[in-house]
């Protein structure tokens, strides 16, 4: 397994002590402040607390953690919802192309190209300040077979399907301060996706699991995709929507393909066990609910 090594701008560690940044939150934790981005959008803020870099958009304060590593052991997700994306390899274990839409700190394409090194990885990010952060402080490296697309993530899908390329596997991770941006939400987007996946190829949606959008965000899959995987996190409250233009594999196939991964998927703090059970089956019982349209 390949470590990544993280080589972190002298200037943001002068600054963080010259400040002496060591900020209060909200539940008497200390949190270290390294960097504020400007941005058109939000500032992205980068800090450290209990062990890990993490990074937010506003304040370290606001709503929710977009990204964090260990800084002891950068390969092991922080969050289950990266845990569960990723996961998504035991529905297709081989794709040779990849789509990001939503970069942060850049968790699931790195860990994707350590865990398929042969596949081409594309990332694709509004905000070109993330991108600045991820490649200074979380150790984003782009390259021939990791390349990353500033613009928005329904433009580049749209474009794609027009000029005819499609992806073994497209991951929606994009996140704005508040929840997933509505023009990444509706049947005519996802139709989109679906045009833009190969025929056996996945959406791998990342989204939550109690929101009054919930039972729309499912009929709108439904709709588009019909049966799906609606996996659904134990402990921060987010799900995974896994989905195909084709037949949803068997369950002997996801065991199978679960048994081979394992040793593959332990180092980011992925139990496979716990992956499979997640595994369950949706679709039909959104049929009587409307789907979220442009």
């Amino acid at each position: 397994m390949q470590r990544r090594t993280f080589i972190f701008p002298l200037t943001a560690v002068v600054i963080a002590a010259a400040a002496g940044l060591g900020l209060n939150t909200a539940d008497g934790s200390s949190a270290r402040l390294l960097h504020t981005e400007p941005s058109d959008y939000a500032p992205v803020v980068v800090f450290e607390q209990y062990g890990e870099r993490c990074m937010n958009f506003t304040e370290i304060e606001g709503g929710g953690r977009q990204t964090c590593y260990q800084l002891d052991d950068p390969d092991k997700m922080v969050f289950e919802y990266t845990r569960m994306m990723t996961s998504a390899l035991i529905a297709k274990p081989d794709p040779r192309s990849i789509l990001v839409i939503g970069l942060g700190g850049a968790t699931l394409p790195m860990a994707l190209h350590e865990l398929l090194p042969e596949a081409v990885i594309d990332s694709v990010e509004l905000d070109p300040a993330v991108v600045r952060v991820a490649e200074r402080y979380f150790g984003y490296e782009t390259g021939p077979r990791q390349r990353v697309f500033v613009e928005d993530g329904r433009a580049f899908v749209e474009r794609a399907r027009r000029e005819g390329r499609q992806y073994d596997m497209i991951m929606l991770d994009a996140f704005d301060v508040d929840y997933i941006p509505a023009h990444l939400l509706t049947v005519e987007f996802l139709q989109a996706v679906h045009d833009t996946l190969a025929p056996d190829g996945l959406v791998v949606s990342n989204s939550f699991a109690q929101s009054r959008m919930y039972e729309r965000e499912s009929a709108t899959y439904a709709a588009v995709f019909g049966e799906f995987f609606n996996l659904r996190a134990a402990l921060d409250g987010n799900r995974v929507i896994i989905a195909t233009p084709g037949e949803l594999p068997e369950d002997d196939t996801l065991k199978r393909n679960a048994e081979k991964l394992k040793n593959a998927l332990e180092p980011y703090g992925i139990d496979v066990d716990r992956a499979l059970s997640r595994y369950k089956r949706a679709g039909s019982e959104f049929d009587d609910v409307e789907p979220l349209r442009d």
